[in-house]
């Protein structure tokens, strides 16, 4: 990989979270993962959280992660307390000159970005750059049949995850998916990290368009798809 791989995703910074919901404002973090991958796809950092939300876990979402109120009381660290350490260092990250990688980004930083507010952490509304592999798919290989999950994706570009809905393998998981996606369409995929992060906004705005588009013939006129992107 390291003799095509482009030199902005030679270093990466990746980050994802396990929660209590799917709804940003309201969902608080469980769990939660930042790490840095070399040009290998190898880990060269890694930060794990593990937290106490304050709020009970739903059943649902401990089907999901398999992390229950009783553990996440028991072993987490207060919220506030890691969702400031989490915030710290993702921007570390940035100053260091990493980008940061996240699956779906808009649901994981938009997250994050209400969990800062909650606690009253300082965190930047321009989060950059950041690179979204699942907007980049979608973009890159965008007649391809199948379900777009971070399974999936990963399941067609070839990386293994050790175990889904843990929010470090998913983490590691979505860095070498970009680095795979980076190697194959190093020659469309724009070379600098600022004009990337600009690009996957108006390709993120018009994946929604379409997506949006097409609910509202087949399924609900009403529909309405966001397509903010990093943050909602």
């Amino acid at each position: 990989m390291t003799a095509t791989l482009p030199l902005w995703a030679t270093d990466l910074t990746v980050f994802d979270t396990e929660t209590t919901g799917i709804d940003t404002n309201e969902a608080r973090i469980v769990s939660a993962t930042v790490a840095l991958l070399g040009d290998g796809g190898d880990v060269k950092e890694r930060y794990d959280w593990l937290l106490d939300p304050g709020v009970e876990i739903p059943a649902a979402a401990v089907q999901v992660h398999g992390i229950s109120t009783e553990i996440a009381r028991t072993s987490g660290i207060e919220a506030s307390v890691g969702v400031r350490q989490i915030v710290e260092q993702l921007l570390e990250m940035i100053e260091r000159g990493f980008p940061v990688v996240a699956y779906n980004a808009p649901f994981d930083l938009s997250l994050l970005s209400a969990e800062a507010a909650r606690h009253g952490v300082p965190l930047p509304r321009e989060l950059a750059p950041v690179i979204d592999p699942l907007v980049l798919d979608k973009q890159l290989d965008r007649y391809r049949k199948g379900k777009r999950t971070l399974e999936a994706v990963a399941g067609h570009y070839g990386v293994v995850i050790g175990n889904a809905h843990d929010a470090g393998d998913d983490a590691i998981a979505a860095g070498r998916v970009l680095q795979h996606i980076a190697t194959k369409y190093a020659d469309v995929i724009p070379g600098e990290l600022d004009e990337l992060h600009q690009a996957q906004i108006g390709w993120a705005a018009a994946q929604a368009a379409s997506f949006q588009d097409y609910m509202r013939r087949v399924r609900d006129p009403s529909f309405v798809a966001d397509g903010r992107w990093p943050l909602r």
